[in-house]
């Protein structure tokens, strides 16, 4: 028996220590995989056209943020002062460059937070502003259907950006690249 587990505990430290290395590049990957596309297309509805839509955030980045407000105000984006042409004008740059941050491990536990806290806003936007409660939309933990959009999948995502958080981009990142660089200043 005392084989038997000496045998279990060599073989899963080195797999221990194998995920060491390949579990960051995994979350990341599972990102880029499954969300990176979804976060820019979403971006990409925000911009108003050409090149000043960068500046311009679309009628259709209002209604995704500011849902019940737009409508309040009859669908006229120039009734919305400053305050909130920045957080759209945010919301809209953070779908492109908090991901891209993720995907090529640059500030990645930055990024990972800044990512889990905009998910948190988009689903309590989703609930409160566009009254996405219903049961297949906002679903419920712990029963037998793993497909609800808010609860089921972006308790998802956010577990894979906690393990980023905590974890770090791995060996194969800009972060990676830029400790080593580091490390001889730091000596």
């Amino acid at each position: 028996m005392h084989a038997l587990v000496s045998i279990h505990n060599a073989v899963f430290d080195l797999v221990e220590r194998a995920g060491e290395r390949l579990m960051p590049l995994a979350a990341r990957f599972v990102f880029a995989s499954t969300l990176l596309l979804y976060f820019w297309n979403s971006g990409l509805t925000k911009l108003g056209d050409g090149f000043s839509g960068l500046f311009t955030p679309s009628i259709g980045a209002y209604s995704q943020i500011f849902p019940k407000q737009l409508e309040a105000a009859g669908y006229d984006v120039s009734q919305f002062g400053l305050l909130q042409k920045l957080v759209v004008l945010a919301g809209t740059y953070a779908e492109f460059i908090l991901p891209l941050m993720i995907v090529i491990g640059l500030a990645t536990r930055l990024a990972s937070f800044g990512m889990i806290g905009f998910i948190i806003v988009q689903s309590l936007t989703d609930v409160v502003g566009h009254g996405a409660t219903d049961d297949k939309t906002l679903g419920a933990l712990f029963d037998r259907f793993p497909d609800a959009a808010i609860l089921d999948q972006r308790l998802l995502w956010i577990f894979v950006l906690t393990y980023l958080v905590v974890k770090g981009a791995g060996a194969l990142s800009v972060d990676a690249l830029l400790r080593r660089r580091m490390e001889p200043a730091i000596a």
